[in-house]
């Protein structure tokens, strides 16, 4: 089961001179990520580096922003695949202090900036969605909306034309049982799309 993270959590590691300042936050896709990323990049001008691991869509990137090759993102990346980790942007932002830390050194500030900052987190089962569409007599549109309350529906459109139109999407998990408690009720009259 994939996670995602309640809020963004940060983490701050001083390491022979240079700083890591670690953050872990929920993102929708990509764009969203980047724009996060060049905040940060406004935000530190005086940073050697912003590197960044992003989990979304069930795609993933990382970018090492000038450290060498496979020492920062990639490592940064791995610790989001660890904590199976959906939806969310790993930042680092170093100021370097002068002393160089070597590959080695390299891929375990980046690693425990990230594993540090995920120490106190709360994460969120993400539950798969389906959308479903639903059209039943007028009748009914009051236990189609109660039956979508205790299911965990999120209403996306009604129409009331000569039957009253629901499009919905719930959790998958709750699709089957959300049908048969609706067609019980509708005796047969409730018709059915996925969307």
């Amino acid at each position: 089961m994939a996670f995602t993270l309640a809020a963004p959590l940060h983490s701050e590691l001083l390491i022979k001179k240079s700083r890591f300042i670690g953050c872990v936050q929920p993102v929708a896709d990509r764009a969203a990520a980047q724009a996060i990323v060049d905040a940060l990049r406004s935000a530190h001008p005086g940073a050697a580096h912003v590197c960044w691991a992003l989990m979304a869509g069930g795609q993933s990137a990382a970018n090492d922003d000038g450290e060498p090759g496979g020492t920062a993102g990639r490592p940064m990346l791995e610790v989001l695949r660890h904590h199976a980790l959906e939806g969310v942007l790993a930042t680092v932002v170093r100021y370097f202090g002068g002393v160089k830390l070597g590959a080695g050194g390299l891929v375990r500030a980046y690693t425990d900036s990230i594993a540090q900052a995920l120490l106190g987190a709360t994460l969120v089962p993400l539950v798969k969605q389906c959308c479903l569409q639903c059209a039943v007599p007028y009748a009914l549109e009051g236990v189609v909306r109660r039956e979508m309350a205790t299911a965990g529906a999120t209403l996306r459109e009604v129409r009331h034309e000569s039957l009253v139109h629901f499009a919905l999407s719930l959790p998958e998990p709750a699709v089957a049982s959300f049908i048969a408690t609706i067609d019980d009720a509708a005796q047969g009259r409730a018709v059915w799309q996925t969307a």
